[in-house]
């Protein structure tokens, strides 16, 4: 066997995995806190916009016009002391958005839960970790995961900022959930690109069942 099929990409995976979520952290209580003040003086409602790319994308925040409770923790505050606009539902919205509630919010941290855990499970299986693109994916999605389950825990919903209105105009979204959308295209691409050996005996090298984890993506 040659030494490149030996090669573990674990590294990879949690790299990704780690500096991604970060990055969406940072996304999401960078815009927030600079646009905050902004947005509450707006007398059309507390909400804000900046352009970043002139004709195509600029940072959208939403306050609900509240303070944070008295209670709230230092994760909260870090942006400020008023309560951020969040999105309740799944991926862009979908999954009932503000209408899905508290249950709501929490059936989708337990299906991120899930998903991140499966994503952990498969990434100790070897057949797993010597495919550089199936890591690079499985790492991409679990960033996003991450990140938006870290919404889901401490502000109750996830916080949505980036609007892409290039060409058509999207639903509000973050760097999570473009880094969900990158990894389940990687993922299809590994799905139709993989190796043969891969393809062909799943079920002994423990490979991971692609539809399932694309399935993954849609989930905030």
């Amino acid at each position: 066997m040659s030494t490149n099929s030996k090669r573990s990409y674990r590294w990879l995976l949690w790299t990704l995995a780690l500096v991604g979520c970060a990055l969406d952290q940072a996304g999401k209580y960078g815009v927030f806190a600079l646009l905050q003040d902004e947005a509450m003086a707006n007398s059309h409602g507390a909400k804000a916009e900046r352009i970043v790319i002139p004709g195509a994308l600029k940072f959208h925040v939403e306050f609900t016009g509240e303070k944070l409770p008295s209670d709230a923790g230092v994760l909260q505050n870090w942006s400020g002391p008023n309560q951020p606009h969040v999105n309740r539902g799944a991926f862009l919205g979908f999954g009932g958005g503000d209408g899905a509630g508290p249950n709501g919010n929490l059936i989708f941290a337990i299906v991120s839960v899930v998903a991140a855990g499966a994503i952990i499970w498969w990434s100790t299986r070897r057949s797993i970790a010597q495919d550089a693109l199936l890591c690079t994916a499985l790492g991409l999605i679990l960033a996003g995961t991450l990140g938006n389950l870290y919404d889901r825990v401490v502000f109750d919903g996830v916080r949505d900022y980036l609007f892409w209105f290039f060409a058509f105009q999207t639903a509000v979204f973050n760097i999570a959930d473009f880094l969900l959308i990158c990894g389940a295209g990687l993922l299809l691409m590994q799905a139709f690109c993989g190796s043969k050996g891969t393809s062909e005996e799943p079920a002994a090298n423990g490979a991971v069942p692609s539809r399932e984890v694309a399935q993954v993506a849609q989930v905030k």
